[in-house]
């Protein structure tokens, strides 16, 4: 029976895997070539990323110095699609071939605690690599996302993303689904660095400005006990390096609101330490600072 969907999923991934067979250098240099192309040619995401990038380094970089950081960002952005198509063909005897960890021994240290593990990460480098890194590390994983708004594409994606064995957590209602993973002592993968709505977050410094940023992580960390740990993913000119931060501390008093903001404020200076080391790397076309500071009552502050 003819069925349209499936036969445009399957062109979608035969598409994937062609870009897959272009060689590495070749595929890098397509990858900075259409980098530059959106750069020209996407106005609204190039002075996003400006208006970003001016609000975080402003005082440390010139304009100039700015629009040549964005023009790298768009060509690290270039590079995903055609990574993503390298990757469907990477076989794990030749994971350690292009993917360097460091740091595994935090990893290790806070999965043996048997209270489960929180992964933070952030849309460093190729995040959509992550699930390769996580299945060098050895241990079961869960990753909670937001599916994407065209099915066919989210099907791709999941697949992309679990093929590893990776588990994918769909974001709405992923409460229970979460505190039964880590009660069993598994792994649960979290992206907190991109804005949210007043009710799904707490405002705190995000390079020196306020921003909506995800209470999820610091609620689950209060109530469970998990151990936090950072994990970045960036691209260097060899291949790819993974760094597995250390166990970041629990704040815990009996203000639970205090605590909240105080472990998420935790959360967002070590991804702000990290995409200081690697600017260009980070997703600065994403309108992190949107959400403003909520309030009721009109004429109140």
């Amino acid at each position: 029976m003819f069925n349209l969907q499936e036969i445009t999923y399957k062109v979608l991934a035969g598409l994937l895997k062609v870009l897959g067979l272009i060689p590495r250098k070749t595929a890098f240099k397509l990858g900075n070539f259409i980098g530059q192309i959106l750069f020209l040619a996407d106005r609204k995401h190039r002075k996003i990323a400006i208006d970003n990038l001016t609000r975080s380094f402003g005082r440390e970089k010139s304009s100039h110095e700015i629009k040549i950081l964005v023009r790298r960002v768009f060509k690290n952005l270039g590079q995903i699609i055609f990574e993503i198509g390298w990757s469907l063909r990477l076989e794990r005897k030749d994971f350690q071939k292009h993917f360097n960890i460091q740091g595994l021994s935090n990893y290790r240290n806070a999965y043996e605690k048997g209270k489960g593990v929180l992964l933070l990460t952030a849309h460093m480098g190729n995040w959509e690599l992550l699930s390769i890194v996580i299945a060098m590390a050895g241990y079961p994983v869960s990753v909670l996302y937001r599916p994407l708004d065209f099915f066919l594409l989210d099907r791709l994606f999941a697949m992309i993303r679990g093929r590893f064995g990776t588990e994918l957590i769909p974001s709405a209602q992923s409460m229970r689904r979460i505190l039964r993973s880590l009660k069993h002592g598994k792994v649960v993968g979290i992206l907190i660095d991109q804005n949210v709505d007043w009710y799904e977050g707490v405002f705190v410094d995000f390079f020196g400005h306020r921003a909506c940023t995800n209470k999820g992580m610091a609620l689950l960390a209060r109530r469970t006990g998990s151990p936090v740990i950072p994990l970045f993913l960036v691209r260097e000119k060899s291949g790819f390096t993974a760094e597995f931060g250390s166990e970041i501390p629990l704040i815990k008093t009996e203000d639970i609101r205090k605590d909240i903001e105080a472990n998420t404020q935790q959360y967002n200076r070590v991804i702000e330490d990290f995409i200081r080391q690697h600017p260009d790397q980070w997703f600065w076309v994403h309108q992190r600072w949107k959400t403003k500071p909520y309030c009721p009552w009109p004429g109140k502050k």
